[in-house]
């Protein structure tokens, strides 16, 4: 299901719930209850509530930017290194070039079409592709340099190789949900008590409070899907975060 068709249900959901339950609880009022007026002491702790599930809800989306960042910076080094090592060996031999550039699309093909949708399933990753970087490494470690560029490239190629490797690691680490269950909890709950305390403001059904009450219900509801889509450092449908390597890809297409 797309993400937006996510949010859009989500958000229609609850603001039908907020608006249902304010003209239910309209029709129950009392006839001689007085909703004109609010005690002083409700408003301090709507006000304390509100400021405080904004500062745990400012610093979960902070935390979850910060990891999305960091995730796709892992990515680009990794495509970087292994674009590096495709044009490094332009002073090797033609046939050996040929050989290991079929190895880094292989690597790359994998990667995309084996392990991003088991990272986005946060499921196991096999060491397929460790094993198609080992082969990398072996084929320019196995092979003598003839003349000067190539013993001048051959230690960066083998560099490359070791930064590509170390990406990956912390690609596949970085898989997963960012925040933890008990994060989820408090933001969820934290979410439902500030809705609620809509009623406890003793809304009433006029127009113009109502749509206020929708408005601020879509606002907390887009928030917690702005967790929810970031705290997936790859993100939850496509290979979006896979644009590097998928450029690598396209050559063996």
């Amino acid at each position: 299901m797309p993400e937006w068709l996510i949010y859009t249900l989500a958000c229609a959901l609850v603001c039908a719930f907020v608006v249902a339950a304010t003209v239910m609880r309209h029709r129950r009022v009392a006839d001689d209850e007085d909703t004109s007026q609010t005690p002083d002491v409700l408003e301090y702790m709507v006000m304390m509530v509100g400021v405080v599930y904004a500062i745990v809800l400012g610093l979960a989306i902070a935390g979850v930017w910060e990891a999305r960042g960091a995730a796709e910076d892992t990515v680009r080094r990794e495509a970087q290194a292994l674009y590096e090592i495709d044009q490094r060996l332009d002073v090797y031999p033609a046939a050996f070039h040929t050989r290991v550039q079929r190895h880094i699309d292989a690597y790359a093909r994998h990667a995309v079409t084996t392990e991003w949708p088991a990272m986005k399933e946060d499921g196991p990753v096999d060491d397929t592709g460790g094993t198609l970087l080992t082969r990398i490494r072996s084929d320019i470690a196995h092979h003598t340099p003839t003349d000067e560029l190539q013993a001048q490239a051959y230690q960066p190629l083998l560099d490359q190789v070791a930064a590509a490797d170390d990406a990956r690691h912390q690609r596949l680490d970085s898989a997963g949900s960012t925040l933890p269950g008990v994060v989820w909890f408090g933001l969820i709950a934290g979410g439902a008590v500030t809705l609620g305390l809509l009623y406890a403001l003793q809304i009433r059904r006029s127009a113009r409070e109502l749509m206020l009450a929708t408005a601020f219900s879509a606002l907390v509801v887009f928030l917690l899907f702005l967790v929810w889509s970031f705290d997936a450092p790859f993100g939850h449908s496509g290979t979006e975060s896979a644009q590097p390597l998928l450029e690598l890809y396209a050559r063996s297409v």
